[in-house]
């Protein structure tokens, strides 16, 4: 069973994309499809106080007939933010994201903020967990063990 550290290492790129609470929601959207991503983590210096996703912005700026330009970022994250360890396992994490309908979970190791993994992340660890497990097996049938 695969753990977040394991998940952040096999990431190419292991930056998190952050906003400060201030900025609008317009640099927060410029920031997100510049990096072709769909959340950011809202800190203030090295605290983590909010996240904001594109989801946010769909459900509580467009249909609420708010500006992107004039609206603050603080005014639609999501806070507070639900986070895990290094140590914990794909699967706790899976079932954390299930429960709460989450899609990204900061990383956080002494409460230092050391990555970030979403869905996707997970999803990807599992199949890569599961096609080990299948080979295994494919190895051990062929070779008469069975």
């Amino acid at each position: 069973m695969g753990t977040v550290a394991s998940i952040l290492r096999s990431k190419p790129d292991q930056t998190v994309q952050t906003i400060s609470p201030s900025a609008t929601m317009r640099e927060a959207l410029e920031r997100m499809a510049r990096h072709n991503i769909g959340a950011l983590l809202v800190m203030e210096g090295e605290q983590i106080v909010g996240i904001v996703t594109e989801r946010d912005y769909a459900r509580k700026c467009v249909l609420m007939g708010r500006k992107s330009r004039e609206t603050a970022v603080s005014d639609l994250m999501t806070s507070p933010v639900m986070y895990v360890g290094p140590d914990e396992t794909n699967e706790h994490c899976m079932a954390l994201m299930t429960e709460n309908r989450l899609r990204h979970l900061p990383v956080l190791d002494q409460g230092r903020l050391v990555g970030l993994v979403s869905i996707g992340d997970l999803v990807k660890d599992i199949i890569s967990e599961q096609q080990f497990v299948i080979k295994q097996l494919e190895h051990y049938i062929a070779g008469g063990h069975g």
